[in-house]
């Protein structure tokens, strides 16, 4: 029993040790791949604003036109999202400098 335990830790080990790869490189390969997503992520982000903005507008539209009192808390609820989207999606490409 104690002769397989060996065996196994001798065969873990130089598994391990097989496997080991250079952990900048990694590091460096899983940032050039984050940075090359942020473009698109950030074009994504404007877009789902602008159809948000789109959304926005109808429903404060509708509502204006039905007359109800809660018009400009509406509008300002939705025209805040559509600006904390593009101000986030701006600050985080400028904060990575992508």
């Amino acid at each position: 029993m104690k002769k397989r335990i060996q065996t196994l830790t001798a065969a873990l080990l130089l598994c391990t040790a097989a496997m080991a790869q250079d952990g900048n490189a990694g590091i460096t390969e899983a940032t050039n791949q984050v940075k090359s997503y942020f473009d698109t992520g950030t074009n994504l982000m404007y877009a789902i604003g602008a159809v948000v903005g789109l959304v926005g507008a109808i429903k404060v539209y509708k509502k204006w036109n039905d007359g109800e009192h809660d018009t400009g808390k509406v509008a300002s609820s939705w025209f805040g999202s559509c600006i904390f989207l593009v101000v986030v999606a701006t600050v985080l490409k400028s904060f990575f400098g992508v």
